[in-house]
């Protein structure tokens, strides 16, 4: 049984991402900006933005569980516009709490699982990061940038028995994707060769392989779960 820490995992991807874990017997904190309570997994508020907040949410998980030894880093958000018509504020948004946040909570998380000698670290990319998308430049940017960030630092830390994936899901029915109009929903799925959209479950079931002593030698991967969107990038 490992201490595990899953960003973002208040709802969507990553809500399912922890229920899959403490089903497989491991203690789970989810950690989101809201503190509501979540089927009796520990739920630690913090902003992921904040390293500040990000090095209290590890505290408080490391007096309860443990040191963290497997993170899930999928916390995100979306401010979709033309890039021509695209604000500073939202690009900056973007990017700092897809890629940036993510930076604070996998740098806080090293030096326990560096001490341990044993560590997982599961990144939530996405299919656009690797297409790109109209209207979406700030996201895709932010996703694209967790690749090369997860594949530098798998190359840094693979001889202490940590590795670094990551899972680039398609669409996926979560309150993230919620707000799109159904021209660009079938748009998506248009290019989508599986002509579905994918569920949180399936996410969850790539991640949780990820974290398992069976795929050990697994790092510096990117696992696409897109129904085929963006094969062969």
């Amino acid at each position: 049984m490992y201490s595990v820490m899953v960003t973002g995992g208040t709802r969507g991807i990553g809500s399912a991402v922890a229920r899959r874990m403490a089903a497989a017997g491991h203690a789970v904190a989810v950690v989101g900006r809201s503190a509501a309570p979540c089927d009796g997994l520990l739920s630690v508020p913090c902003d992921v933005t904040d390293p500040a907040q990000v090095d209290r949410a590890f505290g408080r998980v490391e007096r309860t569980h443990g040191p963290v030894r497997v993170l899930v880093a999928g916390a995100g958000l979306r401010r979709d516009r033309l890039l021509v018509q695209m604000t500073d504020a939202d690009f900056d948004a973007v990017v700092a709490g897809n890629l940036t946040g993510t930076f604070y909570t996998v740098r806080r998380a090293l030096p326990g699982m560096l001490r341990a000698r044993h560590g997982r670290i599961v990144i939530i990319s996405s299919a656009l990061g690797l297409t790109g998308s109209p209207g979406q430049a700030n996201y895709a940017a932010a996703k694209a940038g967790l690749v090369g960030m997860a594949r530098s630092l798998a190359r840094e830390v693979a001889g202490r028995g940590i590795t670094v994936n990551v899972v680039a899901p398609g669409l996926v029915d979560t309150a993230l994707t919620a707000d799109l109009s159904p021209r660009q929903r079938d748009a998506f799925l248009a290019r989508t060769p599986l002509r579905r959209p994918i569920t949180p479950q399936e996410v969850a079931a790539a991640v949780h392989f990820l974290t398992q002593d069976c795929a050990a030698a697994v790092t510096g991967a990117v696992l696409p779960v897109d129904g085929g969107f963006g094969m062969g990038h």
